[in-house]
């Protein structure tokens, strides 16, 4: 299996070593793989110390963002750099487990096999090590997001997801967009797969996201991918040929 793995960061400077390790081990028996971070413009030590584990790994790509422009935009310019056709995507605070990447290769070769619809696996942090209101925000987001949408998927913020590089470039793109990448791809005609994984707790660092703020741009978000959804219509077409 050939794998890019996308991770963005913003200010992780004692994470980006750890997580880095971790992926490497994680990914000893992938076929061919690459790991790019997307540095959004962090103004800590973290530029000075992905400058640094260039010289040292070979698999490692860097690109850095001018300025911060968002998770959403990170994402999108890190797999849009990926050379290979499978991408998973990580945060940088290193809560997600590197471990569960190839779980999730596995998972997607079974089903694909089943349904060569399925686009996404989407990570699924059933048990969250998080604050007791960051995990009674996220529940009733996904709550509202989900039956508006209609996305069946529990856990939309897990950033531990297996998604093709193609189909994932062919979704419209808009700041925030990451938050709805299921609802994208069920619109776009592609299946996605909710699979279990690991959450573990922030060891270092603190989150840059806020609750006010997150809500604010959600709500916008969300009425805009309901409009893209109701506006859309999928149709079998198939060209003619002469007899």
């Amino acid at each position: 299996m050939k794998l890019s793995v996308v991770i963005p960061v913003f200010n992780e400077a004692e994470n980006v070593l750890p997580l880095l390790q971790e992926i490497q081990s994680a990914l000893a028996s992938a076929t061919a793989y690459e790991i790019i971070f997307v540095d959004d413009g962090s103004d800590d030590a973290t530029p000075a110390i992905l400058q640094d584990a260039l010289s040292k790994i070979p698999a490692l790509r860097v690109i850095r963002h001018a300025h911060s422009c968002g998770q959403s935009r990170a994402l999108h310019n890190g797999i849009s750099a990926a050379k290979y056709p499978w991408i998973a995507t990580l945060d940088g605070d290193g809560q997600n487990d590197p471990a569960d990447i190839m779980h999730l290769c596995a998972v997607f070769t079974q089903l694909s096999q089943i349904d060569p619809q399925v686009w996404m696996i989407a990570g699924w942090r059933k048990h969250r090590h998080d604050s007791a209101w960051r995990k009674i925000s996220s529940k009733v987001a996904n709550f509202v997001r989900g039956n508006l949408l209609g996305d069946n998927t529990p856990d939309t913020g897990c950033g531990l997801k297996l998604v093709l590089r193609d189909q994932f470039l062919m979704l419209p793109y808009f700041d925030h967009m990451h938050r709805f990448l299921p609802a994208l791809i069920l619109r776009a005609g592609g299946r996605v797969h909710s699979e279990p994984v690991n959450h573990r707790p922030r060891i270092n660092g603190h989150s840059k996201y806020g609750t006010l703020d997150r809500l604010a741009a959600g709500i916008i978000d969300l009425m805009g991918v309901l409009w893209l959804k109701k506006r859309s219509r999928q149709v079998l077409a198939m060209e003619v040929r002469s007899e």
